[in-house]
C-alpha cells in the first residue's frame, strides 16, 4: 500500500483550509485517511502551519511521499532536513550529536529568519497606516483651506456689491440737488 503525506481540503468557498493526513495513494483527496499530522491555513500572512514534527517525521521514515506542497511545508519547517540527516547517521556518515546540533543551528537561523519577516511585515503595516493617515490629514486641510476661501470670497463679493450700490445712489443724491 503506497502511504502518501498529502493536503485535505475543507473550510468554506473561497475560504480554504486544509488539514496535512498521511492516507492512501488511492483514497479521494477529501476521502478516508489513516491519521491528521497537522493544518495549514494559506490565508494568513505568513501562511500558519501547524504541524507535528515527530509524527510527520516518523511517518517519513517508515517511508510514507508527500505530495509537493507538503514536501515544501516540511522543509519549511525542517522535517525534511531532519530526515536527511537521520539518513546520514544510519549510513554511519555523521554521528547523532553532529547530526542534532545542525538541525538545532538551522532550527535556530530559520527561526529568526521567521521572526524578522514577521516584525517587517508588521512595521511595513504600521508605516502604510502612518501614511495614509498623513494623505487624509493633506486632503482634510486642502479641504477647509478651499472652504475658508470660499468663505472670505463670499464675504468680499456682498461687501464689493454693496459699496458700489452705495456709493451710486449718494453720488445721484449729491448731483440732483445741484441740478
Amino acid at each position: 500500500m503506497a502511504v502518501k503525506i498529502r493536503l485535505a481540503r475543507r473550510g468554506r468557498k473561497k475560504l480554504a483550509l486544509y488539514d496535512v493526513v498521511v492516507a492512501d495513494a488511492r483514497s479521494p483527496r477529501d476521502g478516508k485517511f489513516i491519521e491528521k499530522i497537522g493544518t495549514y491555513n494559506p490565508a494568513t500572512v505568513p501562511a500558519s502551519i501547524v504541524l507535528d514534527d515527530t509524527k510527520a517525521f516518523d511517518w517519513l521514515m517508515k517511508g510514507a511521499q508527500p505530495s509537493d506542497t507538503v514536501r515544501a511545508m516540511l522543509s519549511y519547517r525542517g522535517v525534511m532536513l531532519k530526515r536527511h540527516l537521520q539518513i546520514g547517521v544510519g549510513k554511519g556518515a555523521i554521528t547523532q550529536e553532529v547530526a542534532d546540533s545542525k538541525l538545532a543551528e538551522w532550527l535556530k537561523a530559520k527561526e529568526s529568519k521567521i521572526q524578522s519577516k514577521i516584525e517587517g511585515l508588521s512595521s511595513a503595516k504600521q508605516s502604510a497606516a502612518k501614511a495614509r493617515k498623513e494623505a487624509e490629514t493633506k486632503v482634510k486641510e486642502a479641504r477647509a483651506e478651499a472652504i475658508r476661501k470660499k468663505a472670505e470670497a463670499a464675504a468680499a463679493v456682498p461687501a464689493a456689491e454693496a459699496t458700489p450700490e452705495g456709493e451710486a445712489p449718494a453720488e445721484a443724491e449729491a448731483t440732483e440737488p445741484q441740478a
